[in-house]
């Protein structure tokens, strides 16, 4: 596989008025075209802020980040715009890039339509779920075709049932539409059944303290909360999360 993100030996510092805080040391890591890549790690231990590197957001204090594509973001929240309709909100990244040529909106209106939205393009977000709302949040992240998709905890906000669905279907969507994907999460359950790799992170200042292939195949996330391997692989990141 190619390789289309890489963190070596990377050492973030922030300063504060109280002084510095090292917030990550000698990180190092990689992802490959296509992957999808959880990582984990206890309250406050900076995975936010790995993020934010990744983007570019922020810049190493030491070590390089290194990445061969262009970066969507999913934040915990929806974030659309109440008075937007769902195709307003869906177009927005495309206007804020300027490519909002009559292509590339028809090519973000076949994404809706082809995930499910298509009746609720005229709808506003209030009219919508909670569940169809993230999905719109994942059109809309998907309507610049960025190459690398970083997921800050997308499904936190969700009630657990909707959590559940949710994760299939954009688990099914990343899938299907071939995005490499980065995602943050403290949900133990939620790392397992959707990642082809988990990384855990240490204590801040963040490293990484484990790093696992999972043997699950294609499975869909919520066959794999079914699997025999599931609970072992739960018992073994507990175990790693809570020395």
């Amino acid at each position: 596989m190619k390789n289309i993100l890489q963190f070596q030996d990377v050492t973030y510092i922030y300063h504060t008025a109280h002084g510095e805080l090292l917030a990550a040391q000698n990180l190092t890591f990689r992802v490959d075209e296509g992957e999808f890549v959880a990582i984990i790690g206890p309250s406050g231990c900076g995975k936010t802020t790995l993020l934010s590197l990744a983007a570019g957001l922020l810049k190493p204090s030491e070590g390089s980040v290194e990445s061969r594509g262009s970066f969507g973001y999913m934040l915990q929240k929806d974030e659309l715009f109440p008075w937007r309709t769902i195709e307003k909100n869906i177009f927005l990244p495309l206007e804020v890039k300027r490519r909002h040529s009559p292509a590339q909106k028809e090519r973000a209106l076949a994404l809706a339509r082809k995930y499910g939205l298509g009746d609720f393009l005229k709808s506003y977000p209030a009219q919508l779920s909670g569940g169809m709302r993230q999905r719109a949040a994942l059109i809309r992240t998907l309507a610049t075709d960025p190459d690398i998709l970083l997921l800050d905890e997308p499904f936190s906000a969700l009630d657990y049932q909707t959590r559940l669905n949710v994760c299939e279907d954009v688990a099914a969507i990343i899938r299907s539409e071939k995005k490499t994907a980065l995602l943050i999460t403290h949900d133990i359950s939620e790392a397992i059944s959707l990642a082809d790799r988990v990384l855990v992170l240490s204590a801040r200042p963040a490293r990484v303290a484990h790093a696992h292939a999972l043997d699950f195949g294609d499975i869909p996330p919520l066959k794999r909360r079914e699997h025999p391997a599931f609970s072992g692989w739960f018992e073994t990141l507990w175990r790693e999360l809570n020395p």
